[in-house]
């Protein structure tokens, strides 16, 4: 069954993607929940007064997957993958304007082990995080896109194995040396 909902995903994808308006309002109802549990999974133990909800960011990511065209839909993982990387940039986009507005000082240390939780980090810290992701990516654009999603997608090992085609061993050798990379990066970035 679980197989037959994967395919109905995809086959929504590709209608909508082909210019079929029901198949995007079929597919809403088919991942809202989803979503906005890898939404809740980036905000989960929010400050107070931070006031990003999850629905709010699943919102804002439907409003740019609708801004954007000629995506050709590969399969179900290929969009989730897509949804990390625009709540990726939502995030960034937030910690950036918070930045301008408000220059913090110490920063704090960055959880590379924890699957996400990037309420507590400051936007300064969020930045040093996709900075470095820049930079890994230059070196391995492999590794940055693994990080990616499972960091600020929250997929699953396997789940990140099938966007990018390669085996689950691979995706678990490349998170941790990732993970090594950005953490020796972070630490040697002098603190503002």
């Amino acid at each position: 069954m679980a197989d037959s909902g994967k395919a109905d995903t995809t086959q929504l994808l590709r209608a909508w993607a082909g210019g079929d308006s029901g198949a995007l309002e079929q597919l809403t109802a088919r991942v809202y929940h989803e979503l906005r549990k890898v939404a809740g999974h980036l905000l989960r133990n929010e400050r107070p007064g931070y006031t990003l909800q999850s629905a709010d960011l699943v919102h804002e990511v439907y409003v740019r997957l609708v801004q954007t065209n000629a995506v050709e839909w590969q399969h179900r993982a290929h969009f989730f993958a897509v949804c990390a990387t625009l709540m990726r940039r939502i995030l960034l986009d937030r910690a950036r304007r918070k930045l301008a507005t408000k220059r913090t000082g110490k920063q704090q240390s960055i959880d590379m082990a924890e699957m996400p939780d990037l309420t507590h980090l400051r936007a300064s810290d969020v930045l040093a995080l996709d900075s470095a992701l820049q930079e890994l990516a230059d070196v391995d654009p492999r590794k940055s896109r693994i990080v990616e999603l499972r960091f600020f997608g929250g997929l699953s090992v396997k789940e990140t194995a099938a966007v990018l085609d390669i085996s689950s061993e691979t995706v678990m050798r490349d998170w941790k040396l990732a993970r090594a990379w950005l953490l020796t990066g972070l630490a040697n970035r002098p603190r503002p």
